[in-house]
Order: C-alpha cells, then structure tokens, then sequence
C-alpha cells in the first residue's frame, strides 16, 4: 500500500530531465524501472504510440514545463482538475500525471504476460486533454508534513489497540521488505527535489507501511468481522493523509517553480 506509483516515477524524473538536472537516458531509465517498456499513445503530432523521451521532448515543445501527480481514489479525485472523461480514467487507473503548462494529461495503461516470477510489463501511458486549473485537495509541503506526524501517531496507536503493531512474522517480513527496498533504491526522488520533500515522500512511505501491517497481519486483535470493519474505518483516514502527503512530495517540483524558489 501506498507503494511508489508509476505516475510518481514519471513526474519526478520527467520533472528533473525537463530542468535539466538529468539526461533522457537515466530519466528514462529510472521511469521504467523493472517493467520491460514504456511508450506514450495520443500525443498531438504522433499517429502512434512512442517512447518516452520523444514524448517528454514532445511535451516540452508543446509548452509542458513541468508534470504533477495524482492519485484519486472513490470520492477523493486527488490531484485532479479535470475534464470528467480524464478524471474517469484516472480514477480507474488510480494515478495519472497532469502537464503544467500544456492542457494534457497522462493515463496509463499497464499490460502485464508471462508466468509468476517471470512476468513482462508493459505500460502505456494515453495522452488525454485535462483542464488548466489548480488540482484537487493537495496539500503544501508544510501542511503535508504536520499531517504525517499526526497521522503517524493515529496509525501507531491503530495497531496498538488491535494488537497487530509490534510482532509477527508478517510484520518483520514488511519492515524487512522496506528497508531493503530503501536501501536499493537510494534516490527516494530524482535529483533537484527539495529535501523537505524528500523527508514528506519518506514518511509518507513509512506510514504507509503501518497501513499495511494493519491490512495484513492476520486478524490480530480483530476476530469479528464489526471489528475489522472498524479496523478499516480507523485506518482510512489514515491512508488518505498519507496519500495527499505523497501527492504533495512529488508535486513540490512544480510548487516551487510556480513560487519562484528556483
């Protein structure tokens, strides 16, 4: 839960090519990661699909100066501004990337073959008109980072009281899972990110790694179903802090290019 969204990838590293703090190579690089291919349909001038450092070339010629996330979810269109058929299919998607800029957005498509342990990603990413305006319900960096402690402090407490927070195989399992991933990956965003949004990303993810010990360690203190109903109930708005917090982390690129700070 709340794992690193392909939108995210896009947007940090589309954002740090576009200020050319790296080369479309490594930008390309680090936005596939571990799936096979990445290619970019609807773009305007193109009658099929590309790769992705055409299209982040493309989109800067068409005026995109920067790429912002969103993460919607029922009832919560995150990041979003707009027209219904785009928010539609990113609320389907549960991502998408808005251009600054340039009336565009991107949807992806994720294609996955082949058997477990050896399975071929694709992923296309559908290039959709979206309506210049400020994005839906995203926080600042500073309001994000506040509501991370508190919600930090809600997950823990959570866990506690349905005794799922501090043992298990389960648990030591996801910790592990986390700090291993954390120390592959290094870079928790691309280069020219501000490091308090770096710190907001980080946190976001260790509160999201609650949410998931919660979600998946057995019943734990919950042995009814009015309890684990109860356990979702408490952990929901829990997970939708985190996940406007991570929204904030990714966008701050663009905030601050708006304000003025670069």
């Amino acid at each position: 839960m709340l794992s690193e969204p392909r939108s995210g990838r896009l947007a940090a590293w589309g954002n740090a090519l576009l200020a050319g703090f790296v080369s479309p190579d490594d930008a390309v690089v680090a936005i596939v990661g571990e799936d096979a291919v990445h290619r970019v349909a609807g773009l305007p001038g193109e009658t099929g699909p590309v790769g992705l450092s055409l299209a982040l070339g493309r989109l800067r010629a068409l005026g995109a100066t920067g790429l912002r996330v969103a993460l919607p979810a029922p009832g919560h269109p995150l990041g979003l501004s707009g027209p219904p058929d785009f928010n539609a299919r990113a609320l389907e998607a549960e991502e998408a990337v808005v251009c600054h800029g340039v009336g565009l957005g991107l949807v992806p498509d994720v294609y996955e073959a082949g058997p477990e342990g050896d399975v071929h990603v694709e992923v296309v990413w559908h290039c959709l008109p979206v309506r210049e305006a400020p994005p839906a319900d995203v926080p600042s960096l500073g309001e994000a980072e506040r509501e991370l402690a508190e919600a930090l402090r809600d997950a823990t407490e959570v866990l506690s009281r349905l005794d799922v927070a501090g043992s298990g195989p389960v648990a030591e399992a996801a910790i592990d899972a986390y700090r291993a991933r954390a120390e592959r990956d290094g870079e928790v965003l691309a280069p020219g990110y501000p490091p308090r949004a770096v710190r907001v990303l980080a946190l976001s993810r260790r509160v999201g790694l609650l949410i998931s010990v919660a979600y998946g360690n057995g019943h734990g203190g919950a042995v009814s179903a009015s309890e684990m109903a109860a356990r979702s109930e408490a952990l929901r708005p829990v997970e939708r802090t985190a996940r406007r917090a991570q929204v904030a982390a990714y966008n701050a690129f663009v905030e601050e290019r708006e304000r003025g700070v670069r």
